[in-house]
Parts: C-alpha cells; sequence; structure tokens
C-alpha cells in the first residue's frame, strides 16, 4: 500500500480533485490518504470530502487525518504540499501597501514585492516541512503546488536533500488553449517548454510534427475575439515570438510594459476576457469571498447526488505517483534545481523544465539555450529569485531591500528611495511572520 500524506489538507478544493486523479490508478486505489491541516474545521470537511469519493468508488483506500506533521508524514510514499503561511488578513499587505505606492498587483503570489514577500513568510515552513520529510519518510517525493513556486522549491533544494519538485497546471492549461485557438486536437500536439515557473516559454509547439506558431500568429492577429482572450501574454508573443505559460493577469506583474501607469492597466488588463485579465487585487478578492462562503459551498456540495465526477483531471500529480511507484513512465513539466538544464539561466536555481518520473524517480531533461529575448527577462527574474531566497534563509533585510529594487515592475514605478520606504515598511508589518530576521530595517 502506497501512504501518500496532504500537508494543508484543508485546501478543500484542491485536495478533493488530486484524492480524485489518485485513486483512478489500479496501483493506488488502495492507498493510505493522510490528511493533515492546521485547521480543525477545514480538516473535518476534507475528511468528510475524501472519504466520500472514496465511498463513491468503491476504493480500498484507507482515510485517516491528523494535526500531527510528524504523523502524518511519518512513512509517507509521497507528500502533496498546498499551504498558505498565514490568513488574508496577513498577505493583504502584501497587495495593499504597494499600492499605497503606485505599484498596482493582480495576484502577486509568485514574483516582484507580493511574491517576495510571500516567499520570506513561507519559506521557514516549507523548509521545516521538507527537514521533517528527512527524518520521517527521506526516501519520499514531494510534489508542491505552494507558490510562490520558484522560491519555495529552490530553497528546499537548497537547504534539504529530499527528492522534490513543484507543479503548476499553466503548462498542460496554455498548450490546451493554444490547441483550440488553431483547431488542433490536443492529442496532435507536442511541445518543448522551459523557463521558470509562470514565466516558462514554449521553445517548440507542433502539430502532428509541423511548427504550429504561424497558425498560432494568425490566430492571433486575424481574429479578434483570440487576441482579447490573453491581451497580455498575446502582446508578449508578436514581440517576442514564443509563448508564455502563466495568465495575463499574472504575466502584466512580472515585467515592464503593462502595469506601470493606469493608462496602460486600462488598456490591457482590465477587458480581456479570459480568467484572470489583470484586474487589481484579484486573487485578494477570490480568497476573500472563498473565504465568506466556503462552508456553504461545503454544504452544497454534499448535497448533491453526485458531487464530483470520478474521472480524471488534468492535474499531475497522480500521473507522478503512480509512475514512481512503479507504474507507467510519465513526462511532465516540473520545477527542479538547474544542473544546467537551462544553460543561460543561473546555475543551481529552480528551473521549470520537462521531467521524467519512473521508479527510477525523477529525471529532468536538458533543454540548452532559451532564445536571447526570452533569456533575459527570465534570467533576470531568476536572479531576483535567487537573492530573495538567500535573503529568507539568512533574515538578511538589505538583500530583500535589493531583490525588490531590481523587480521590472517595481523600478518601473518607483524611485531606490522610495523602494527601501516601501520596503521597510513591509518588513515592519511582517515582523511577526519573519522569525529569521533579527533587525527589520534595510
Amino acid at each position: 500500500m502506497t501512504k501518500i500524506a496532504f500537508i494543508g489538507a484543508g485546501s478543500v478544493g484542491f485536495t478533493r480533485g488530486l484524492v480524485r486523479d489518485i485513486l483512478t490508478f489500479p496501483r493506488l486505489k488502495d492507498a493510505t490518504l493522510s490528511l493533515m491541516d492546521i485547521d480543525a474545521e477545514r480538516l473535518e470537511f476534507a475528511q468528510k470530502s475524501v472519504q466520500k469519493i472514496v465511498d463513491m468508488g468503491g476504493y480500498p483506500a484507507k482515510v485517516e487525518t491528523t494535526m500531527d506533521r510528524a504523523a502524518a508524514l511519518d512513512g509517507a510514499d509521497a507528500v502533496l504540499v498546498t499551504i498558505l503561511a498565514g490568513s488574508t488578513e496577513v498577505w493583504r499587505h502584501d497587495i495593499e501597501i504597494p499600492k499605497t505606492y503606485g505599484i498596482d498587483t493582480n495576484v502577486g503570489d509568485t514574483r516582484g514585492v507580493s511574491g517576495i514577500f510571500r516567499a520570506l513568510r513561507t519559506i521557514p515552513v516549507m523548509v521545516g516541512i521538507a527537514k521533517d520529510m528527512e527524518r520521517y519518510c527521506p526516501d519520499a517525493t514531494m510534489l508542491n503546488y505552494t507558490n510562490p513556486m520558484a522560491m519555495l522549491c529552490r530553497a528546499m533544494q537548497r537547504e534539504t536533500s529530499i527528492q522534490l519538485t513543484g507543479l503548476c497546471h499553466s503548462v498542460q492549461g496554455t498548450a490546451m488553449m493554444l490547441a483550440k485557438w488553431i483547431g488542433a486536437p490536443y492529442e496532435e500536439i507536442t511541445y518543448t517548454c522551459a523557463g521558470i515557473n509562470h514565466m516558462a516559454w514554449y521553445i517548440k509547439y507542433e502539430w502532428n510534427g509541423k511548427d504550429a506558431y504561424p497558425l498560432i500568429r494568425q490566430a492571433i492577429t486575424e481574429r479578434p475575439e483570440v487576441y482579447n482572450e490573453e491581451q497580455v501574454r498575446n502582446e508578449m508573443f508578436l514581440a517576442l515570438d514564443y509563448y508564455i505559460t502563466e495568465s495575463s493577469g499574472h504575466n502584466s506583474e512580472y515585467n515592464w510594459w503593462f502595469r506601470k501607469r493606469p493608462d496602460l492597466i486600462e488598456k490591457y488588463c482590465t477587458h480581456g476576457t479570459g480568467w484572470n485579465p489583470g484586474e487589481y487585487a484579484y486573487i485578494l478578492k477570490e480568497y476573500q469571498k472563498r473565504n465568506d462562503t466556503w462552508k456553504d459551498d461545503a454544504r452544497q456540495w454534499f448535497a448533491k447526488e453526485t458531487p464530483i465526477s470520478l474521472e480524471r483531471g488534468h492535474e499531475y500529480a497522480a500521473s507522478i505517483i503512480n509512475a514512481l511507484q512503479g507504474g507507467e513512465p510519465f513526462q511532465f513539466n516540473g520545477n527542479v534545481s538547474n544542473t544546467g538544464l537551462v544553460t543561460n539561466l543561473p546555475q543551481g536555481a529552480c528551473v521549470e523544465v520537462p521531467v521524467w518520473a519512473s521508479k527510477k524517480g525523477l529525471e529532468a531533461v536538458h533543454v540548452g539555450a532559451l532564445p536571447p529575448q526570452l533569456a533575459l527577462l527570465t534570467g533576470l527574474s531568476s536572479a531576483i529569485e535567487e537573492m530573495a531566497v538567500e535573503a529568507a534563509l539568512t533574515g538578511n533585510p538589505r538583500l530583500v531591500y535589493q531583490a525588490v529594487a531590481h523587480d521590472p515592475l517595481t523600478a518601473a514605478v518607483l524611485s531606490l528611495a522610495e523602494i527601501k520606504e516601501m520596503v521597510d515598511r513591509m518588513l515592519e508589518q511582517n515582523r511577526a511572520w519573519l522569525p529569521q530576521f533579527t533587525t527589520f530595517k534595510s
């Protein structure tokens, strides 16, 4: 029997989907599903939800719950992490304080000033989980879904010996979107995608072995409904010639081009028809709404005769675990240490590249160099993340300031003096969540 630990199982929707997918594999159907969370009420809902899925499928799986992380990890074969360090009342300041300085944030969970401060709070927790894995399940593989993905994975890869990778659905999600735009059946699409999380690029995107980029360009330039679906990403593609993985809202934060002036935000970040065109504080509003409604949503879920389809979804985790346990090998895009995999990104940094999972473990694929116009922006963001990870691990506020000072959007809006003032204010705001810092002035 395979034991799978869910750390942060109170992220109920995510947990339900992952469990549903896991149990579709015959070699995992009798798994022990160990659910752990620090919120007892959410943990109870998670337990009932997972047990409902087990009962619906008639699976011989065992569901257990605990608020003791060590107990959940003990003897685990795989560890899925979906945590949030701090409530909405903690991380809302990541978005609201920069706004007072003119930095307009859409999501703020991955990079930029907001992503860096989320990393400062979350890295100690994630490294703690990884170190617990060294004690209680040293041969297990961690699959991380928590953001900021690259900085968290880099810190754990640097500080611990466990096998781990980070997973994001944007790679396969965007590949499906592009296939739809050109009228291609997804099963006929192949691609090579590489970079860093939320800033990975389809270096190749082919339909039946032929370059599909001319068809993508034609769809974007000739069909307004396609252009409008992803205005920011489509502008980036038209300029840089390769398509990027994460949504327009996210990517509007990661560069100099779209959010430095109100008129640009109005033009590019408010009228797109995709799921997240880029409005201010989108994710903060979403979390506030979910916090207000999650109990009602959970009750409605249980009230349905068939609350969830038992068909496998598109997340990678279940297929990876199945492969690691001896099932069919599986290729996916994962976040791993750059051991010469992408030759013009920082050595040792966390990169997102093709990875094979099998009974042998995780084996990343060498990609080579990104095209120079992609490497410039991607390399800058990766180098900033390296500085932020160092700051988080050493408690160095000066490095926090220097990392934020190089962030493209922050630098496009603020002077160095203004950046320093903002960083010091945010350090002070986060004092209770930064035990590794002894001073809060940069």
